[in-house]
């Protein structure tokens, strides 16, 4: 080899090494400056775990907007479906990474699911709880030509026909369905459940004679004011504002109360620092005017709880339901 050879040779050699050299600094500080672009960057995916058109899909697609606003990204509704609102999230909580580009309502039927079937999810440790929102104003209502003028009158035909008088709610172990099997158990008569997958399903149902009633939130609001339905009875702990006329079962003597308070989570292991901008981008949502003015539409109350606090609940409730689930007999084999 020659020496002007051996002077080209080692120069490649130098060059090759300080590429190598350039790189290995160059890759970690690409890396970091990946993980230093501020949360959020791009747009975050919010579940609803029902049907689009509902009480809950209308409520958090308003809430959703004013809060893109505050967290400076979109939040892109997706509606999943099914098992009485707990599809959708404990999907998320196994598959989705906790990131904070996906999380979802948190329906009380996912405290309520695994004492009555067996899970591989469980809900106070497979996700991150970030904000409690607002609870439901339930009601059982009936098309307006049925036969039942009160909700005693409904009662009383199932008295009269074990078995033969039905309603339909938004999915077996919703809080809809509970109410009634509760209240059926308390009446000592025999209600035949039909459940749904959410709250537009079971409208067109009722509309279209396919059920005698049905338990719900008040995503039945509008057929109710327009006269295509009648409200027999809510489940609060006072009548409501909105339809002062009609009674609660409480003071009916049936012993149920009922909102069925919810939230946002996401899966297990988020950043606490995500949580938070999360957290207070929702937190300005809520007391918007116009978010509250939704409230008011669908005649439910504001139910603000921090992560810490909406977590202690849920392990509060997961222990009161289980007593609730067995006693009704609904608990897993």
């Amino acid at each position: 080899m020659t020496s002007t050879t051996r002077q080209h040779s080692s120069r490649r050699r130098a060059l090759l090494l300080a590429a190598t050299a350039a790189a290995a600094v160059a890759a970690p500080w690409g890396a970091a400056q990946a993980q230093a672009q501020p949360y959020p960057n791009r747009p975050v995916t919010l579940i609803v775990p029902w049907p689009a058109g509902g009480s809950t899909d209308r409520h958090l697609r308003t809430l959703a907007e004013i809060a893109s606003k505050h967290l400076g990204q979109p939040i892109v509704i997706e509606n999943r479906p099914g098992a009485g609102g707990t599809l959708g999230p404990s999907t998320m909580a196994q598959t989705a990474k906790p990131d904070g580009y996906t999380i979802s309502q948190f329906p009380l039927g996912l405290l309520r699911l695994p004492h009555m079937q067996k899970s591989n999810w469980n809900p106070l440790t497979d996700f991150s709880y970030i904000i409690g929102v607002s609870g439901y104003t339930f009601g059982l209502t009936v098309r307006a030509d049925s036969p039942y003028k009160s909700f005693n009158e409904y009662i009383e035909a199932a008295r009269k026909q074990p078995n033969q008088i039905n309603y339909g709610s938004t999915g077996t172990g919703s809080s809809p369905h509970l109410i009634m099997e509760e209240l059926a158990g308390n009446a000592k008569v025999q209600l035949t459940h039909v459940p749904f997958k959410g709250n537009a399903d079971l409208v067109a149902a009722l509309l279209g004679g396919h059920v005698m009633a049905q338990s719900d939130a008040s995503g039945w609001d509008k057929f109710v004011d327009s006269g295509q339905m009648r409200l027999l009875v809510t489940f609060g702990e006072q009548r409501t504002q909105r339809w002062p006329e009609v009674p609660t079962a409480q003071e009916l003597g049936y012993g149920v109360v009922s909102t069925s308070p919810y939230g946002l989570a996401g899966p297990k292991g988020m950043d606490p620092a995500v949580m938070k901008t999360l957290h207070d981008a929702f937190k300005k949502a809520m007391d918007d005017p116009k978010h509250i003015e939704v409230l008011g539409q669908l005649n439910q109350a504001m139910w603000y709880r921090s992560g810490d606090d909406y977590r202690k609940w849920a392990a509060e409730t997961f222990a009161k339901d289980k007593a609730l689930i067995e006693r009704l007999g609904l608990s897993a084999k």
